[in-house]
């Protein structure tokens, strides 16, 4: 498994990919945050608490998984690191 880890003002973006999905998963003082979609690429994105928690909500679109990905943070959506290989994440 390949991954892709960026860290900028204290959040750590972390993707990778496991079997059937792709995962950004956030950690920022002991708040996690993880956006995901299937491997293939054209699902909607699921919002979760953790890389491995429940799911709490589905978005079409990137920005706004981010802003909540962001909101489980205490943090903007434009403030978290996106790793390149997950920039094309959302439909």
């Amino acid at each position: 498994m390949s991954e892709t880890t960026v860290t900028e003002d204290g959040i750590e973006a972390r993707y990778y990919e496991t079997d059937e999905e792709r995962v950004l998963a956030f950690e920022r003082d002991g708040r996690t945050a993880a956006v995901a979609q299937n491997l293939e690429g054209y699902a909607m994105l699921k919002v979760r608490d953790a890389a491995d928690g429940d799911e709490l909500e589905r978005y079409y679109g990137f920005e706004v998984a981010l802003d909540h990905a962001g909101e489980l943070l205490g943090a903007a959506a434009h403030d978290l690191p996106v790793p390149e290989p997950a920039a094309d994440m959302g439909m």
